[in-house]
């Protein structure tokens, strides 16, 4: 573990500011005062932002110990302790949170005209749930954090969702309880297990990286998975449990589905590279066939899918089906080239995704409709908007020059090094994804402009434009030159390949 050099606790600051940003607007903040509540609520996620690109100068990227530590003892007498830490991993998915934070909030200010207070602080303590799961390093505070993210999106989707939103929330809640509650029980017979002194600790402990010392044999690193698994699996979603994510998407606000998409999915995607190659590698060796299994299926299956959507955001919800079973696609390859193009992707796939939900949602404050068949000659009207909607389509489909590409090749190389059947299975996932999307921009993009609704339509705005153009400069910048971004997560990678490989503890 390397301490904070900084003079001040910058991870707990990082993580509560967005905390203390809701507590101002619920409790200080008038409802009549929507002007200042959405110029504030923006300050603070940009504050965050900024106090998390503080981190760069500071992280070690050589090092894959934990770093920025804060340990203190919390509740001793069960071996609770409240400790926070980052190592690479952690990192890039700190910094994408606060970024996509941020822009979410920007997005909102013309799309949520009702209970926009409660909105904001909403949007600003599902921050602090966010940022919190990707820095906790004691189970027991992980598991708080992971179910204080759930109440805010479940209220951003029930409250200023679309006409079956109560619908929509519920299942959204139901599913990850479901999954949460395994995830709990997996957590304590660690708790247990920790205790006895067979099993290399010997005394009962959350602490993370003590427990990454456990030497447990297979069967009970098997349940063990399978308990964490459920929970995991639901979050990104894996096939077959994916079917709360379109609804949850359909109905969310734009910026909801951009932070759902963008950040939500990647902790189950954390979830198995953190916890269970960590405290389970032999039953992840043991079941890597199986995981890879579902995750082709989750790539094809999520791809014909969106193929058959009339619905744009529906579509491009079950793309994000598609592109996380890339992900873990590279997470259970097990090659270091996977691991690297997994956590690489996770970025990728919160922007091009994320992106692709900031244009549906322009769309629909402009028309309140996402059926594709209502447009159609966009491009003669919106040409601003024709651009963005290409670039965040081609980095999505993965074309070389912009981020999805670096990503995808990372995954695809390490999946044929693991087996080659596995990277045949995928690249027609590629094909598929290339055929859905530009299938969509035609019918949305090109051909007449007929519908009188669609000829009146006005390009972006200077607003729209601020939020998109980081968006694309990060897509380029990834595409083109992707080592600083590799360079912060590749220890952590290596020594994650190490772990599963050889069963060595984390520092």
């Amino acid at each position: 573990m390397l301490t904070n050099p900084f003079a001040f606790p910058i991870l707990s600051t990082l993580c509560y500011l967005p905390l203390a940003g809701a507590f101002f607007i619920m409790f200080f903040f008038k409802r009549s005062w929507t002007g200042l509540i959405k110029v504030f609520s923006f300050v603070v996620s940009l504050v965050g932002f900024a106090l998390s690109l503080l981190l760069l100068p500071s992280f070690q990227a050589g090092s894959s110990e934990m770093q920025f530590v804060e340990k203190h003892s919390w509740i001793d007498a069960i071996g609770v302790s409240y400790f926070l830490g980052i190592d690479g991993i952690s990192l890039v998915l700190v910094l994408l949170t606060t970024f996509l934070s941020a822009i979410s909030v920007l997005s909102s200010f013309s799309a949520v005209t009702v209970r926009q207070k409660e909105y904001y602080a909403s949007m600003l303590l599902l921050e602090t749930g966010m940022l919190g799961v990707f820095m906790a390093l004691d189970l027991f505070l992980f598991y708080i954090f992971w179910e204080v993210m759930l109440v805010p999106m479940y209220f951003l989707i029930g409250v200023w969702g679309g006409e079956r939103r109560l619908y929509a929330a519920i299942k959204f809640f139901l599913y990850t309880l479901f999954g949460s509650v395994l995830m709990l029980l997996g957590i304590l017979a660690l708790y247990f297990l920790s205790a006895a002194p067979e099993f290399g600790i010997g005394k009962g402990t959350f602490d993370f990286l003590e427990l990454s010392h456990l030497v447990l044999p297979l069967k009970p690193q098997l349940w063990l998975f399978l308990a964490f698994f459920f929970a995991f699996a639901i979050k990104v979603p894996m096939f077959p449990f994916h079917t709360w994510l379109p609804d949850a998407h359909v109905e969310a606000p734009t910026a909801g589905s951009v932070l759902l998409a963008g950040v939500l999915l990647k902790m189950g995607t954390y979830g198995f590279l953190r916890f269970c190659l960590v405290l389970f590698p032999e039953a992840s060796r043991t079941l890597s066939p199986w995981m890879v299994t579902l995750a082709m299926i989750g790539i094809i299956y999520g791809a014909f899918l969106a193929m058959a959507q009339s619905d744009m955001k529906k579509l491009i919800a079950y793309s994000s089906v598609s592109h996380l079973g890339f992900v873990m696609l590279g997470i259970y390859s097990l090659t270091p080239q996977g691991l690297s193009g997994a956590v690489l992707q996770m970025i990728n796939h919160g922007l091009s995704t994320g992106g692709l939900f900031l244009i549906a949602g322009m769309i629909y404050e402009r028309r309140h409709t996402r059926l594709i068949a209502e447009f159609g000659g966009l491009s003669h009207k919106m040409p601003v908007f024709a651009t963005f909607f290409a670039i965040t389509l081609f980095s999505s489909i993965g074309l070389p020059g912009l981020n999805g590409f670096i990503g995808e090749f990372l995954i695809l190389l390490g999946a044929f090094r693991a087996k080659f059947l596995y990277a045949a299975f995928a690249v027609s996932g590629i094909v598929l994804g290339a055929a859905y999307m530009l299938w969509l921009y035609q019918r949305v993009m090109f051909g007449s402009c007929d519908n009188p609704k669609n000829q009146i339509l006005r390009d972006c705005t200077l607003r729209e434009i601020v939020y998109m153009v980081p968006m694309i400069v990060l897509m380029f910048w990834i595409g083109l030159y992707p080592k600083p971004m590799l360079r912060l997560s590749e220890a952590s990678v290596n020594h994650l390949h190490k772990i599963v490989q050889t069963a060595q503890p984390l520092r």
